[in-house]
């Protein structure tokens, strides 16, 4: 059986004052992330660098209200709404099984800045309400445009994590990006000389 990777020294400067609770998550997902189905049987020896530290490093983009689409087992959200207290988190996510696990961790860690809704990102109805929206690993940026894009409010951002091949992802999606009227598309690489692997956020605004 693999053990769960110690935990790197720069977790506690990104986390601050939150890093007992990022702990107790990730301690939790460790424990039962596999048997739930929400992460694979490998990532444990990883899961602090390559799911927890890379949600977390992008958390000082975000404010106001943010929705995190596809949240399963709250990566990034449930992160993200650790090391944010100060923001206001809405994790979507249609799989039931996710959703009773992201609703469990919100009571256990007492997140008081989370909601969890249970829909698809086409059938949320706050279209046009959040200052944010975001999503790791869901899907490629021309499919995922059509159905975050319209969750955000005029002058609203997308801060999309994605990898390494998220340059050829923006020139892919051309066509949808002016659909939806965004603008500065851009790759943000975040965590360099900090973290083992770096996280590559693609950032656009949404003009009405």
């Amino acid at each position: 059986m693999t053990s769960l990777e110690l935990e790197p020294v720069v977790a506690a400067s990104i986390f601050g004052d939150r890093i007992d609770l990022a702990r107790q998550f990730t301690t939790a997902l460790a424990e039962h992330g596999e048997e739930r189905g929400l992460i694979g049987p490998l990532e444990l020896p990883r899961l602090w660098n390559r799911h927890i530290l890379n949600s977390a490093i992008a958390a000082p983009i975000f404010r106001g209200t943010v929705a995190d689409i596809g949240s399963g087992a709250g990566l990034p959200g449930l992160v993200l709404a650790i090391a944010r207290p100060d923001v206001t988190w809405t994790l979507v996510e249609p799989m039931e099984r996710r959703v009773n696990w992201l609703n469990e961790q919100v009571a256990e860690l007492g997140l008081e800045n989370v909601e969890v809704l249970r829909a698809r990102a086409e059938d949320v109805r706050a279209v046009g309400n959040f200052d944010f929206v975001t999503a790791r690993a869901v899907s490629a940026l021309r499919t995922l445009i059509p159905f975050t894009a319209p969750l955000l409010r005029d002058g609203g951002e997308l801060a999309l994590l994605k990898g390494m091949n998220a340059p050829a992802e923006i020139d892919a999606a051309a066509k949808q990006i002016k659909k939806y009227r965004l603008s500065d598309v851009r790759v943000e690489v975040l965590g360099e000389g900090l973290l083992d692997e770096t996280t590559r956020v693609v950032r656009a605004t949404v003009r009405g």
